[in-house]
C-alpha cells in the first residue's frame, strides 16, 4: 500500500501543546513536499504549511505562525507538526499530504494522502 500514515491528534485544553506525525508506507518521502491541511466541521478544507523536499523552505498560514512548526526527517520517512499555544480555532481533522511543491503553505499536486488525524483544543 501506498499512504501516508498519520499520529498524534487528541484532546487538548487552550494554550497546550500536541505533536503531528506523518510517516511514508511504501514509499520515501526524499522527493516529495509535504504539507497539512486542516478540515472544520461545516467549513472547507484549507491549507496550514508545506514543507519542501529538502527542508530548506517552511511556509505557515497568518493564523499559526509563531505557534505551529512543520520539520522532516528524510532518514525516518516522516513529517512532523509541533503545535504549540493551541486555540479552540484549530479544531479540525489534520491532513497531511505529499505534493509536488509548496504553493506558500498550501500544498500543490498532492499525489498521496494521509487518513486525517482529530485534534481538538477545549477546555
Amino acid at each position: 500500500q501506498l499512504q501516508l500514515v498519520e499520529s498524534g491528534g487528541g484532546l487538548v485544553q487552550p494554550g497546550g501543546s500536541l505533536r503531528l506525525s506523518c510517516a511514508a508506507s511504501g514509499f520515501t518521502l526524499d522527493d516529495y513536499a509535504i504539507g497539512w491541511f486542516r478540515q472544520a466541521p461545516g467549513k472547507e478544507r484549507e491549507g496550514v504549511s508545506c514543507i519542501s523536499s529538502s527542508g530548506g523552505i517552511s511556509n505557515y498560514e497568518d493564523s499559526v505562525k509563531g505557534r505551529f512548526t512543520i520539520s522532516r526527517d528524510n532518514a525516518k520517512n516522516t513529517v512532523y507538526l509541533q503545535m504549540n499555544s493551541l486555540k479552540p480555532e484549530d479544531t479540525a481533522v489534520y491532513y497531511c499530504a505529499a505534493a509536488y511543491y509548496c504553493s506558500y503553505y498550501t500544498p500543490y499536486g498532492v499525489e498521496y494522502w494521509g487518513q486525517g488525524t482529530q485534534v481538538t483544543v477545549s477546555s
